[in-house]
């Protein structure tokens, strides 16, 4: 687990690209380059294993306004041939160290209920289900809902 460099883009675009056309991860639907995912590079770290990048996760502004600083919106994608692997896993972890470090009281996300392994990692790791948006979002011309996940972190946590 480290931090994101520019040299990393390619891959993580790569693995962006697969949760997008798997339609399980992410609303999005057009494919993203490198020169995309660049804005959020000081926010994301990935996972590396044999000098290939087979994961990352990366924290957004849950909302512009003060009062919510310290709560970070969370991204986390893993290579298809690493999953099951461990590796979301040791990506989540390392991420509240990273967003604690940053100030973050608070990870949140939003999943597809049809993701179950992705649900199953998030409560493993210490998130909590929040509730459901009905009819968050159309994609491909469907409504789908979201599960909302939240985990504390430092003060917030104890």
């Amino acid at each position: 687990m480290r931090a994101a460099r520019y040299e990393d883009a390619a891959a993580w675009a790569e693995i962006y690209n697969q949760g997008i056309e798997e339609r399980q991860a992410t609303f999005e639907t057009e494919p993203r380059t490198s020169a995309d995912l660049m804005p959020n590079i000081e926010r994301t770290i990935v996972a590396e294993q044999d000098g290939r990048i087979v994961g990352w996760a990366n924290i957004t502004s849950y909302s512009p306004r003060e009062v919510y600083a310290g709560v970070g919106e969370f991204s986390i994608y893993v290579d298809r041939s690493a999953r099951r692997g461990g590796v979301g896993r040791r990506l989540l972890t390392h991420l509240a160290v990273f967003a604690e470090a940053r100030g973050y009281h608070k990870l949140t996300s939003k999943i597809f209920p049809e993701n179950e392994a992705s649900l199953a990692l998030m409560r493993s790791c210490g998130f909590r289900d929040v509730g459901i948006h009905k009819r968050h979002a159309l994609l491909d011309g469907r409504w789908r809902d979201v599960v909302v996940v939240e985990r504390l972190l430092g003060q917030a946590a104890r």
